[in-house]
């Protein structure tokens, strides 16, 4: 029989007892201490649930899940997850994760649990505050934070990111979505060349200033391609450390563009880091380009084993794109779905002429030459992006009507 020890049930109303915190541990002494330290969150309701046997599953018979769970994990750990990952992900709580987790099975778990961070089973104070203070900015910036994000980057150096992740805005907000097209190689970025602008303000700057920053502001930073498309990058002169910017002012900057814009475009370098990887973690589509040669097949493979095994990114978000597509190249595209596992492979023609045009005039395609075979593949495939998110939303409307209509 499971034994619970738990506080009343909460209100459903945030206005009057705050948002509902539910920590679950089979450590009553971690349970006591993480208590404390969350109590101290203004607009936070806490309780507790100490589980001594029985279920693993830390949702397990509650009439009403709570906002948020932060589950200290036991030696169980991969009991407790899996139970988790049982739950359809739109039940699941924003999730913390604390204790003796193992480095990557544990990570990878807690990821693909939902997980918005995980800390030590020696937590700082000031970390678990942090990441608290995270969750509720991101519940008060509304449900599902509006905006889709795109992150784009290349298996191996030359592929064609750049190019596909301006060329993707640019399509994006021709259509009138509001779009920000986002650099985030901080030292050799180059989204701001191919639309032939100079920002007046870099990304890092930003990023230092995120917490005082609203959408109107956010959007006076950003350098305006057009009404609907926004570009936000490095300024040439600058040099940019990755260790100049801290996790939590890029989920901050993520969260506020994604409830600033439809769509948020991110060309990310090729390196795995703390800024590339919790892009790719909470991006809805990965886009990674690779040509045909068995070079670009290698670190395409490399790539996507570590996004699906330790970053945690599912099939359906991952998606490969074959650039300069050559029929007669001995690489073909049944190579490389078989090798990368990935049925569903997308391809842009070799369009050299047009593509070196528009990167040297800082033209988009569309507006550059929209009858080019490259031009109508990547509206195709803007088309399929766009078409694929409408059926969604539309699926959920039709299934939340119909679960409160009765």
């Amino acid at each position: 029989m499971l034994k619970l020890r738990e506080a009343p049930a909460p209100s459903s109303t945030p206005g009057k007892q705050g948002l509902h915190l539910l920590i679950s541990s089979r450590d009553a002494a971690a349970l006591q201490r993480l208590q404390a330290i969350c109590k101290q969150v203004p607009g936070l309701q806490v309780t507790t649930r100490l589980v001594s046997n029985g279920h693993t599953d830390p949702l397990y018979g509650l009439e009403q899940f709570p906002d948020f769970l932060l589950l200290w994990v036991s030696h169980l750990w991969r009991e407790e997850l899996s139970a988790l990952l049982q739950h359809p992900v739109h039940e699941r709580p924003p999730l913390l994760v604390c204790g003796p987790l193992e480095e990557r099975e544990g990570m990878r778990m807690a990821m693909q649990a939902g997980a918005r961070d995980f800390l030590s089973d020696t937590v700082v104070d000031s970390e678990l505050l942090g990441a608290l203070q995270r969750m509720l900015r991101e519940s008060h910036a509304g449900p599902a934070g509006a905006g889709k994000l795109i992150a784009v980057m290349n298996a191996k150096g030359g592929s064609g990111a750049t190019m596909f992740a301006c060329n993707l805005a640019h399509q994006l907000s021709a259509s009138g979505a509001s779009t920000l097209l986002l650099d985030l190689d901080l030292q050799f970025g180059s989204v701001a060349h191919c639309l032939d602008m100079a920002p007046a303000h870099s990304h890092v700057e930003v990023m230092q200033q995120i917490d005082e920053m609203d959408s109107v502001a956010l959007r006076g930073f950003c350098s305006h391609f057009s009404p609907t498309l926004h570009v936000l990058g490095g300024r040439t002169n600058d040099l940019c450390l990755a260790q100049d910017v801290r996790l939590e002012q890029l989920e901050a900057l993520l969260q506020l563009a994604r409830s600033s814009y439809d769509w948020v475009v991110v060309d990310l370098p090729r390196q795995i880091d703390h800024l590339t990887g919790i892009t790719l973690e909470q991006a809805d589509h990965c886009y990674i380009l690779l040509q045909q040669s068995l070079s670009h097949l290698k670190d395409a493979s490399r790539l996507v084993h570590i996004l699906r095994n330790d970053l945690g990114v599912q099939s359906n978000r991952l998606h490969i794109v074959v650039n300069r597509y050559n029929k007669a190249a001995p690489i073909s595209l049944q190579d490389i779905g078989e090798s990368l596992r990935c049925p569903d492979i997308q391809r842009l023609p070799n369009d050299f002429t047009a593509v070196s045009e528009s990167q040297n005039s800082g033209v988009p395609l569309e507006l550059l030459a929209p009858r080019a075979p490259i031009s109508q593949a990547l509206r195709t495939l803007k088309q399929e992006l766009a078409g694929a998110e409408a059926d969604e939303r539309g699926l959920f409307k039709r299934t939340f009507s119909r679960i409160f209509r009765g």
